[in-house]
């Protein structure tokens, strides 16, 4: 609307005006209308309804979606941006830095919330009026001036020789120890894992593709008691379904990303392991890869990481090497 305004006013100028003077004329014009929203006679109920709150969230969340986004990050964004509605009902354009910052501090103290997921809120935040100002919906983030919440380090733990192997001796089932196996030796996401069909394993070359965030696709490998293991539950299969892993129970429809959570957790509980869940395994493999020298950019590519600073984030390097390191390169 603003370009066609331009372009009415600079074409009722021509022959007034040189072509350089109408050049200056657009420039100017430009800048002052940035400024402003405006509708042509009889659109402006039209505008107001688009501009609805819902609406813009209804927008935003189609972008993610274009730019990749999982269905559950989707969900996540769409109900933390909802709950700021309901918390604070005005409209998107009239929301100040001050607002943000009172539900921050009232949302962390009324749930209990830890920094981190503070955090997470105020990125979501950023995102959502980011877009708003990208799309020239609002002039500025309110989000702009609330920085990163300091978080701290914390080391988080990781599972040892010894856990490992007593996971093993605990599981009860063929599937569970495919399961431990395949997740310890490629460190595949528990998403990743449920998507697997039987078809995607390369047995003679013991890797499989795998989808990762956004539809991302790599190869992971996975190592030879993985490998045997696989075979001999695939073995004891009677069902027709494709996906890699199924249900004990029939009718054996694809186990879920729930499920191999509460199976890892039962099996933890036995083996008398604090924590045990799928992702646990992952920082692991990260961890241990570190530890026994391979490239961090390779390690970053087996992850499937886009930056290299979330594959430190994961893996946790052994002290004892760092004390080694230190008489070898620095006493």
């Amino acid at each position: 609307m603003k370009e066609k305004l331009i372009q009415e006013i600079s074409n009722a100028m021509t022959g007034i005006l040189s072509v350089e003077q109408i050049a200056q004329l657009n420039g100017v014009l430009l800048q002052v209308v940035s400024k402003y929203t405006i509708t042509q006679d009889g659109e402006k109920a039209q505008h107001e309804e688009t501009a609805t709150n819902d609406r813009l969230l209804e927008i935003f969340l189609s972008a993610k979606q274009v730019e990749g986004c999982t269905t559950p990050t989707i969900k996540y964004y769409g109900s933390t941006i909802r709950q700021l509605f309901k918390t604070m009902p005005k409209k998107v354009i009239n929301y100040t830095t001050e607002d943000i910052r009172a539900y921050l501090a009232v949302f962390q103290r009324k749930h209990k919330s830890s920094k981190v997921t503070i955090d997470n809120i105020r990125r979501i935040f950023s995102s959502f009026f980011g877009w708003l100002e990208e799309e020239d919906y609002i002039i500025k983030s309110p989000v702009r001036r609330i920085h990163k919440v300091k978080t701290g380090t914390q080391v988080k733990e990781v599972l040892t020789d010894e856990n490992l192997e007593h996971l093993r001796d605990n599981c009860k089932q063929i599937r569970d120890l495919a399961i431990i196996d395949l997740l310890a030796s490629t460190g595949m996401r528990v998403g990743e894992l449920v998507k697997l069909n039987r078809e995607d394993i390369n047995f003679n070359e013991r890797e499989c593709i795998v989808f990762g965030k956004g539809n991302k696709e790599r190869i992971v490998y996975f190592n030879a008691r993985a490998k045997i293991h696989l075979q001999q539950y695939l073995a004891t299969r009677k069902d027709r379904n494709k996906a890699l892993f199924v249900s004990l129970a029939k009718p054996h429809n694809r186990l879920e990303i729930s499920g191999v959570e509460t199976r890892l957790r039962k099996i933890g509980r036995e083996a008398k392991i604090v924590r045990v869940y799928p992702h646990k395994f992952r920082r692991t493999l990260a961890t241990m890869a570190i530890d026994k020298g391979m490239p961090v950019e390779q390690v970053q590519r087996l992850l499937g990481h886009v930056k290299i600073d979330t594959t430190m984030h994961y893996a946790m390097v052994n002290q004892t090497n760092v004390k080694l390191s230190h008489r070898k390169f620095i006493s």
